[in-house]
């Protein structure tokens, strides 16, 4: 008597988790979580500290902004290290995200509305640095080149309130992507055993992203500040703490908002 043949396995359609030495996307699912960390996740919480000296109004960000396009190798340290792992780690995370399935209807845990929200935080975060790399960075006036003018063109978008409304939701949305992230490293890399373990990081986690969220709404309500309303196109940032002058008028044609000299306290 012939023996029954064995079910045929289901196939699972998604992402399947981090499993040691199983599958061949193992290394590239452990480098996409890594560049999260490092280097992109370092330079966000730079970039939002360095954005956080707007508060101390145009002449300190100018001064800010003139001191990081200064750095040795700049040009080359800015493709390396944020360029390319962005991109790496934004394209295989939307690879990733359209394979994978969403369960939250039929299972509504929490790890799977943190699975998600991942997703949809992380599509958020690539649309708003897809266009803010476009407009702040290769577009309009060149920033590293005219440093002086970086917070007159932060300001001028800012001022529309759609674009302010957008700001708000990527920080939000990109801190969240960032906080979660790290709760995910530790735990598929092992630095989190256990439940009581995951469980605890998490609530660091979560203020860690809170405060991080908290500093780069500061920051970027000192653009919209009617203390620093009206802003010189651009000023000269080797200028003395506390005093501003406008520079030579590197301003683009047809500028609605005109240089103006004046006092920073």
């Amino acid at each position: 008597m012939a023996a029954a043949a064995p079910p045929a396995t289901p196939t699972i359609r998604g992402v399947q988790p981090l499993r040691a030495g199983q599958g061949h996307s193992y290394l590239w699912r452990r480098l996409h979580s890594l560049s999260g960390i490092v280097p992109i996740g370092a330079f966000l919480i730079e970039h939002i500290v360095s954005n956080f000296e707007a508060v101390n109004g145009p002449l300190a960000y100018a001064q800010q902004v003139k001191f990081l396009n200064s750095l040795p190798l700049v040009r080359i340290l800015e493709w390396c290290f944020i360029f390319i792992p962005l991109a790496f780690h934004a394209l295989y995370g939307v690879w990733i995200a359209f394979r994978g399935r969403a369960t939250v209807n039929v299972y509504p845990w929490a790890g799977n509305w943190g699975y998600l929200t991942q997703r949809i935080t992380g599509i958020i975060a690539l649309l708003y640095i897809v266009q803010h790399l476009w407009r702040q960075r290769f577009s309009g006036i060149s920033l590293p080149e005219h440093p002086g003018a970086a917070f007159a063109k932060v300001q001028h978008e800012l001022h529309n309130p759609w674009m302010l409304a957008i700001y708000v939701i990527a920080m939000i949305a990109t801190c969240w992507h960032f906080a979660y992230g790290i709760w995910l490293f530790a735990a598929k890399w092992g630095i989190t055993p256990g439940d009581k373990a995951r469980k605890s990081f998490g609530y660091v986690c979560a203020a860690g992203g809170t405060a991080l969220c908290i500093l780069g709404l500061v920051g970027m309500y000192a653009f919209i500040n009617p203390k620093y309303a009206n802003a010189p196109e651009d000023v000269m940032p080797d200028q003395p703490a506390g005093i501003y002058l406008p520079a030579p008028s590197t301003a683009p044609p047809n500028s609605t908002n005109p240089q103006q000299p004046g006092n920073v306290q």
